[in-house]
């Protein structure tokens, strides 16, 4: 009984620093292709183990200088659980995570940024536009939820996590995107697609040309499979990450 415990133990703690190692990894990508707010945006995810704790970034920290260690281990309350160095956590960080961890048991990592043409297309009144091969992949994945002003007030949380409901990425009207997924490589895998289809329509020029409905029926069926599509991209990102900012996995 006592050794299994032991590496039962052993186990989450390797699991934890893998988490750990992953989520850095995904901080420094998003500074990499520039997606970052300064120090005001926040991806996290889920600790292994029976604890309902996450990590998140310590306020104060550039997304390019996040390593595995610098990571702060929080409960469902904002508590900090653990901390080596920053301990403080941006509130409306915790407000936002936390809703989409308390609410969704397969959201083991939730990415929120501000980047600028996420931004433009949270404020088109029709939302995210079928005008792309990569926002058609993306249609059938995305929620709304309205501005209700800086996410300092935890009542929001109710209405964020019935608002994504069971999709994955979810357009912050006036604010922002935000991906949820079943590990970190599959968030940002769901991260990068929705940016990249929100900067492709910010470039496109009216008049608009727009698919036919079939085209977005069998576009929608072939999105289905999105999220596994992180099997091939997450290990292409971590080379290129290793080449251009190594260090996050200490």
């Amino acid at each position: 009984m006592n050794t299994f415990g032991k590496n039962e133990q052993t186990d989450l703690q390797k699991a934890e620093w893998q988490a750990r190692v992953d989520l850095a990894a995904a901080y420094r990508l998003v500074a990499l292709y520039g997606w970052e707010d300064l120090v005001f945006t926040h991806l996290s995810a889920r600790v292994p183990g029976p604890e309902h704790h996450f990590l998140i970034n310590p306020y104060g920290l550039l997304f390019h200088e996040i390593t595995a260690s610098s990571l702060v281990k929080i409960d469902q309350e904002g508590q900090v659980v653990e901390a080596t160095g920053l301990s403080r956590v941006n509130p409306a960080g915790f407000t936002i995570h936390s809703a989409v961890h308390m609410g969704r048991d397969d959201a083991h990592a939730v990415m929120h940024v501000h980047a600028a043409d996420a931004v433009a297309v949270s404020a088109h009144k029709d939302g995210l536009l079928p005008l792309s091969q990569t926002a058609m992949l993306c249609q059938d994945h995305i929620a709304y939820h309205d501005y209700e002003g800086v996410a300092l007030n935890l009542d929001e949380r109710e209405r964020l996590i019935n608002d994504i409901g069971n999709k994955n990425m979810l357009i912050l009207r006036n604010h922002g995107i935000l991906t949820a997924g079943a590990s970190v490589p599959e968030c940002f895998t769901y991260l990068y697609f929705l940016m990249k289809a929100c900067e492709i329509q910010v470039r496109t020029a009216q008049p608009y040309c727009m698919p036919s409905e079939a085209a977005l029926a069998t576009t929608r069926e072939q999105s289905e499979s999105l999220g596994k599509a992180a099997a091939l991209t997450w290990p292409a990102l971590i080379r290129l990450l290793d080449s251009k900012n190594p260090g996050y996995a200490v």
